[in-house]
């Protein structure tokens, strides 16, 4: 990896987002017109910009069809469940988009490299999960794994820049900076993972998130361009004029309202 052009600036990106939202949101009328269920895995390393990209998707899509997922580790009574069962709840139904913001892939990366899971449930995990994964695409799901990548120097600018900004403080964990001495075990980690799980039925796709911007853009645009044609009209409304018999909003008396700052 690494940059070969200038980080791409916010109005150009912002230019380049439209377009794609709005494709985006031609797309999610077609799977809830078709009922097709859609199911988005991203993974990467720390601070490559998962959560930007997730956003950008989401942002412009009804909440109530789309769904970001983000679990936190198991409880102890999840650790006595079958591993894939706590996210089999959360799989999309019909006309519905889930973004895993992280996935079942955590076995394959942050606890095989911390040492949370001990080989043979490793092991097990890098047979299962193919398994599973076709038991998912064959039920009708479509679904796209995105594995997001930055070169260390970068990631390391961007943990400082976490560590130092209040706002983005709460991204970065003991865990985070337990693994920055661990890149290369990642690196053999993410390859061991690709080895076993990229399937002709799902395969991985691998985004350069240097320039993070670019990396969203990239992101979208692919996912948008290995969909089936999802031209669906849209439904026709007009906006009528008001009635006289329209009431106006009026406050109510005797409630406290929030004082007027800005």
């Amino acid at each position: 990896m690494g940059k070969t052009r200038d980080t791409m600036k916010g109005k150009d990106y912002r230019k380049a987002l439209e377009p794609l939202q709005e494709e985006l949101n031609v797309m999610h009328r077609w799977l809830q017109h078709t009922g097709q269920r859609l199911l988005v895995v991203f993974e990467g390393r720390d601070t490559a910009g998962k959560g930007g990209a997730i956003n950008a998707i989401s942002e412009c899509l009804n909440p109530r069809a789309c769904r970001v997922v983000a679990l936190s580790k198991p409880t102890e009574k999840e650790r006595t469940q079958w591993y894939f069962q706590r996210y089999v709840e959360h799989l999309p139904s019909a006309g519905e988009i889930v973004l895993f913001d992280r996935s079942w892939y955590n076995r394959a990366g942050v606890e095989k490299v911390m040492g949370f899971c001990n080989d043979a449930e490793y092991a097990s995990f890098l047979e299962d999960c193919p398994k599973f994964e076709r038991m998912l695409v064959n039920s009708g799901i479509l679904l796209f794994k995105y594995w997001f990548g930055c070169d260390q120097k970068e990631q390391e600018q961007r943990l400082a820049e976490r560590l130092n900004d209040p706002i983005k403080r709460w991204k970065i964990s003991p865990i985070d900076l337990a693994a920055r001495e661990r890149y290369a075990d990642y690196t053999v980690a993410r390859d061991r993972m690709l080895e076993a799980t990229d399937l002709p039925e799902a395969p991985w796709t691998l985004v350069d998130m240097n320039d993070q911007k670019r990396g969203r853009l990239n992101t979208i645009r692919h996912l948008l361009d290995h969909l089936p044609d999802h031209e669906v009209a849209m439904d026709p409304l007009e906006l009528p004029p008001l009635s006289k018999r329209a009431a106006r909003e009026s406050y109510p008396r005797g409630v406290n309202r929030v004082k007027a700052v800005y």
